[in-house]
């Protein structure tokens, strides 16, 4: 049986090795990165009695890159923003925009009519208006004040004394 001698720097600087490494595969392959790096286009989303509203950030796009469907309660937003090399790309200092195609899917409910929606795109932001059908809609009923028994049901009961 050998002996060794403990040393408890060994484990530290063997983990260090490990980080310097995965840095430098990291850096290695960020130029790549920078020019193809995924864009994902953020959303908000909201709601009102009438309608569900979607709001997505894609500036520098044209109308004719986008393609929105709504298939089986399903709403899928597609496009690409390409990267436009007007300029040699020796003198770029920095990339920090996304580029490439995107893909956004979102699972619609029931009570959305896919016969009325609308899309329309401004100022780098694309909204997408889904209506609601007319019975998912809210509705407000009047109380009648002096009526005690509604029209179709059971008459009450008074009980013997």
């Amino acid at each position: 049986m050998a002996i060794t001698r403990w040393d408890p720097f060994r484990d530290v600087l063997s983990l260090q090795n490990r980080m310097n490494s995965l840095f430098q595969e990291f850096n290695r392959g960020e130029n790549d990165a920078l020019t193809t790096a995924a864009f994902v286009p953020p959303v908000d989303i909201y709601e009102d009695e009438h309608k569900i509203v979607l709001k997505l950030e894609v500036p520098g796009m044209k109308e004719s890159d986008l393609d929105i469907q709504l298939e089986n309660q399903v709403l899928t937003v597609k496009g690409e923003r390409k990267f436009e090399k007007e300029e040699k790309e020796e003198n770029f200092h920095r990339i920090e925009r996304c580029y490439g195609n995107f893909y956004r899917s979102f699972t619609i409910p029931n009570t959305v009519s896919p016969e009325n929606v609308k899309a329309g795109y401004d100022a780098g932001v694309l909204r997408i208006e889904l209506e609601k059908r007319a019975e998912a809609k809210p509705r407000q009923i009047r109380v009648e004040v002096g009526k005690g028994q509604v029209e179709g049901g059971k008459k009450e009961v008074k009980p013997a004394a």
